[in-house]
């Protein structure tokens, strides 16, 4: 028989043309296309014919729009929400729209032309939407006013609509009047629209990455290839803060396909976000060739003061910290410290949450190609501009000789603000003087991530007489990504407890830590709302009826929680081994409220029946979309919820693999419902992280209602459940 060497990617891909497929949408080289020509073809280049009506769109003869996102495409949809805001305001039928990614170098060297291309906090729809609708908006009347000049008419008498402009009896399509409205100045930008003249915004509109990512062609970092490629495998100190004392390349130079070690030099004691840490990496002519040899490679590493740290003593120095008073202090309503120290009865609890990482999808990878001319990047990234300055200064070259290429991202969560593969593809092929594509393998990645801080949290509370706390003292300890992050639902709790004090102490660690999917929220909601709960108990409170009481006012979290009870079915009433709990939290500018409902076995058996997920966005632009998010948030944080932790001895992470490091499954994966409840009244939310905060705490809520026993820490498949 003859041997076929066929790819998974390559088999989808002649399936579907087999099968008389059709690709619509995204502009994006297939894998071939890319091999065969020396620098990829860029994903911003418009189709030929395209005339740039501004930075963000172009329109060719028959009306086609092309936008440009200038925001990373990781799976949450970015590149189709870019599209409708611009389409809302162009007025163009939406399957004459076509997406790609925008260019990071004209971005960086005029000036900003995009405002921001950074994609994390959920923010691109919430805080980005007026300039990126004010774009569409622009072109629009670019095209309008270009069409009254020549039927010699006003501008507020032509009628753009559809990809068509109308003036009385007068009448062209986009595509006739794209090269005019191109030369045209405004003299003042246009309004954008107000909701309720929304046509296109908040409908359900499938998203523009569907199809290549089902059909195989879809182009990742870790996809790329250039003629001349040499692949490398890295290996950074385990013990974070560590350093490379030596390494004996003479044991493996011999090795088939084996080229080079390049040592990668840590230029700052105190690491940044953005420095390189001390890695060895081993080059050869194929990333196996060049991992095995790593492999073999004798290397001997200082490891550093950090390689005493565990988790087990910063647990110990937090709960020790928590009864202490910390210097950062917060009094928010008053000071509740004396009215605890005299109350009879208060009400005390204590929780925790572990190191978690990010795990994306694709590990870290990148593609550099160094030559005096230019620099070519394709990386792992959630900011493709500040990936191009990144590279620059890596290579002590101009920025705008600095070439950033668009591709998908197979996830991030946080994990794409990781710039080390990036300063390492450079400096490889500086020194190698080929292009060179840099693997993390997992173990890598998970050993170098910056990950999620852990947090221990003591809270206590004095009743009053109707049951309700009227003095109540936070106290936090953990490491500090940003000072903001932190404080996240805790500082800022919507409670109406009428003293209110928070405190924040930091414990000190080896372990890099960074963002991670809601950063703050998702560990500072499992503590609040289960405290929440156990205070409502406490003073004889339903708790959906206690935070309606509470939140009495606050019309965000008053819309979610009155949602919650219509349609949530919730009840503290089942039978022994059955229970429900809620939790609601406030994150990236919404309010999200998770019921969920459990069932636990007498021998500890855990099911999750059901979880219900009610949204307060203010707007939102695109309900499938939207959907999705809610999904996938919200499993994100079931896997860290229920059997993630990362296990931290003499200062390294040793669970570097799913073998170990135990995240969900499909099939473990319970039935979501997402519900809307929009206040819609002028504030815009996030959607790709809020979901995934309330749902701990609503699931450990609702095992205490099933078993009695209070889940005070995490992972919670590590707890006894049973009970008798």
């Amino acid at each position: 028989m003859e041997k076929i060497d066929l790819s998974r990617r390559a088999f989808i891909r002649t399936a579907v043309a087999a099968g008389g497929g059709m690709v619509l949408g995204f502009n994006i080289p297939a894998a071939d296309d890319a091999a065969a020509a020396t620098v990829q073809p860029e994903l911003w280049k418009s189709p030929a014919g395209g005339v740039e009506i501004n930075a963000w769109l172009t329109i060719d003869n028959d009306g086609v729009v092309t936008i440009r996102c200038p925001h990373t495409e990781m799976g949450q949809g970015g590149m189709t929400s870019v599209a409708q805001l611009v389409a809302e305001e162009l007025d163009v039928p939406w399957q004459s729209v076509r997406s790609v990614l925008a260019d990071a170098n004209r971005h960086v060297t005029r000036g900003n032309e995009y405002k921001d291309m950074s994609t994390g906090g959920s923010n691109l729809v919430r805080n980005r939407h007026p300039h990126i609708m004010q774009a569409g908006a622009s072109a629009r009347e670019r095209l309008k006013e270009a069409a009254a000049r020549k039927w010699g008419v006003e501008r507020a008498q032509v009628t753009a609509k559809q990809g068509v402009l109308t003036a009385g009896a007068n009448r062209g399509t986009y595509g006739e009047f794209a090269t005019a409205a191109a030369q045209v100045t405004l003299a003042q930008e246009p309004k954008i629209k107000a909701y309720g003249d929304w046509w296109l915004l908040g409908k359900d509109v499938p998203r523009m990455d569907v199809a290549p990512k089902v059909n195989g062609s879809a182009i990742y970092p870790i996809d790329v290839r250039v003629p001349g490629m040499v692949y490398a495998a890295v290996r950074a100190c385990p013990v974070p803060g560590g350093r490379l004392k030596s390494f004996d390349f003479s044991v493996i130079k011999e090795r088939p396909g084996v080229i080079a070690a390049v040592e990668l030099k840590q230029t700052k004691a105190n690491l940044g976000n953005s420095d390189m840490r001390s890695a060895i990496a081993v080059v050869a002519d194929s990333f196996y060739r060049a991992k095995v040899a790593l492999d073999l490679m004798p290397i001997e590493w200082d490891y550093g003061p950090g390689a005493t740290n565990s988790y087990a003593a910063m647990d110990a120095q937090a709960r020790a910290m928590m009864g202490t008073e910390a210097k950062h202090a917060e009094e928010v309503r008053g000071d509740p410290r004396p009215i605890l120290a005299g109350a009879a009865k208060t009400v005390v609890g204590e929780y925790s949450r572990p190191y978690e990482t990010h795990v994306p999808m694709s590990p870290p990878a990148a593609v550099a190609h160094v030559t005096p001319e230019r620099i070519d990047v394709w990386s792992f990234t959630q900011n493709v501009a500040a990936t191009l300055l990144l590279a620059a200064d890596q290579a002590g070259r101009n920025p705008k000789d600095v070439f950033v290429h668009g591709t998908y991202q197979g996830g991030a969560f946080g994990n794409g603000n990781n710039v080390d593969v990036t300063r390492q593809a450079v400096e490889i092929s500086k020194q190698v003087g080929r292009p060179v594509k840099v693997v993390w393998t997992r173990e890598e990645d998970t050993a170098q991530s910056r990950t999620r801080p852990p947090v221990w949290a003591r809270f206590h509370a004095v009743l009053g007489q109707d049951g309700l706390p009227t003095a109540m003292l936070s106290r936090a300890v953990g490491e500090i990504v940003v000072p903001a992050y932190a404080d996240r639902g805790i500082a800022n709790m919507p409670y109406n407890v009428p003293h209110y004090r928070y405190e924040r102490h930091v414990v000190p660690t080896n372990i890099p830590v960074g963002p991670n999917r809601a950063p703050g929220n998702n560990n500072n909601g499992f503590t609040i709302e289960q405290f929440v709960d156990e205070l409502a108990l406490a003073g004889g409170w339903d708790p959906l009826e206690w935070r309606l009481k509470m939140t009495e006012g606050n019309e965000r979290w008053q819309r979610v929680l009155k949602k919650l009870k219509e349609v949530s079915g919730f009840t503290t009433k089942l039978p022994r081994g059955q229970g429900m709990g809620i939790a609601v939290v406030e994150s990236h500018g919404s309010t999200v409220g998770v019921c969920a409902t459990v069932e636990v076995s007498k021998r500890g058996v855990l099911s999750i029946e059901k979880i219900l997920v009610v949204s307060n966005s203010g707007y939102v632009i695109n309900p499938r979309a939207a959907n999705e998010q809610v999904y996938g948030s919200t499993a994100w944080e079931l896997s860290h919820t229920l059997s993630g932790g990362l296990d931290v001895r003499e200062g390294r992470i040793r669970n570097v693999n799913f073998d170990s490091y135990k995240l969900l499954r499909m099939v473990d994966m319970p039935p979501i419902e997402s519900v809307f409840a929009m206040s819609q009244d002028g504030w815009w939310g996030g959607f790709g992280e809020t979901a995934g905060p309330p749902t701990p705490p609503a699931i450990a809520n609702a095992i205490f209602f099933a078993t009695g026993k209070r889940i005070r820490s995490t992972p919670i498949l590590k707890h006894d459940l049973s009970w008798a």
